[in-house]
């Protein structure tokens, strides 16, 4: 089993969140999808299967531990952030620990590719969190299993069907993602995905994004403009001022805990960091770079390039 240290990390700048500390509920690379966009690599576990991975209470104490090592130097949380390196609702005890660590008194939040979301235990598990963020990529079949590549068994339209009902009962703030990328024929999809977006109650906003980190497949490569364009015109013709871009770098404010090597290797895990941010890191740590060398030489971290950018990614 992992490091259980690697469990909270961060807080980590989000687009979408602000200050985000994450929680890394999933251990190895476990998911339900290989994305081609995939910032953290080639999936090579796939299931849909939830299972127990880390014991509530211990992922209960290292979240409230990490946060009070963050305050106590100064620094924000907005939300603490299940975005783990894999499908974090694969995780069977999921609303044991949403329900522990929502009395920390901080707002949580959950990233997931809503593969999961037409199992009604999924569903009550979600209803706790304060904040959702569902993965809708694509409406027809072809496009979503290019994109988004399911686990055999995996049904679109279940998914779709399982946001709709959620969306009925949660509470929370409810937002979708919607990834766009080069060499896809989208035809009349934008289209459809507005349609269908605009049939989800109660949601807050709708992300268009496009891949600002290293993608698993070579080929996938940013949109057009043009192409970001009629999306965003289609979506906010149904969704009326509910529509934003998530097409920007998110910063490279990361918080310190004052181990380096531990806050590389926990970031990197889960979020491919541009060597601008570790540099900011390794300055606040009043570390040198010798560590980053140390852990390639470690194989324990790689350096890619992408658009132009060097970046830090954890080897799994």
């Amino acid at each position: 089993m992992e490091n259980i240290q690697q469990i909270a990390f961060g807080p980590v700048p989000s687009r979408r969140l602000g200050r985000s500390l994450g929680v890394n509920n999933i251990p190895g690379k476990i998911c339900s999808y290989s994305c081609v966009y995939c910032q953290i690599g080639r999936n090579f576990k796939m299931t849909t299967t939830r299972q127990a991975f880390y014991d509530p209470e211990i992922v209960f104490k290292t979240v409230k531990t990490k946060v009070q090592d963050v305050l106590s130097r100064g620094e924000k949380i907005d939300y603490i952030t299940f975005v783990p390196d894999g499908e974090p609702t694969l995780d069977k005890n999921l609303g044991k620990e949403v329900n522990l660590i929502k009395t920390l008194g901080i707002r949580v939040a959950i990233i997931t590719n809503s593969s999961l979301i037409y199992d009604p235990t999924v569903q009550n598990d979600l209803l706790n969190f304060d904040l959702v963020s569902f993965k809708v990529d694509a409406i027809s079949e072809e496009i979503f299993r290019k994109i988004n590549r399911p686990f055999k068994g995996i049904e679109l339209e279940k998914i779709l069907e399982g946001i709709k009902t959620f969306s009925e009962s949660f509470k929370g703030t409810l937002i979708t993602e919607t990834m766009i990328i080069s060499d896809i024929d989208y035809g009349d999809e934008f289209d459809r995905l507005a349609n269908y977006l605009s049939t989800i109650k109660n949601l807050n906003k709708a992300y268009i994004s496009i891949p600002t980190r290293p993608p698993q497949e070579s080929w996938v490569k940013v949109p057009t403009e043009e192409t970001l364009n009629v999306a965003f015109a289609v979506f906010e013709s149904k969704l009326n001022g509910r529509v934003e871009h998530l097409i920007g770098y998110e910063g490279n404010e990361f918080a310190s805990s004052g181990n380096l090597e531990s806050d590389i290797l926990s970031i990197t895990a889960v979020h491919p960091m541009r060597e601008e941010a570790a540099l900011k890191l390794i300055k606040k740590d009043r570390g040198s770079f010798e560590v980053i060398e140390r852990l390639i030489k470690k194989g324990l971290i790689k350096r890619i390039e992408y658009q132009g950018h060097r970046y830090y990614l954890r080897k799994l």
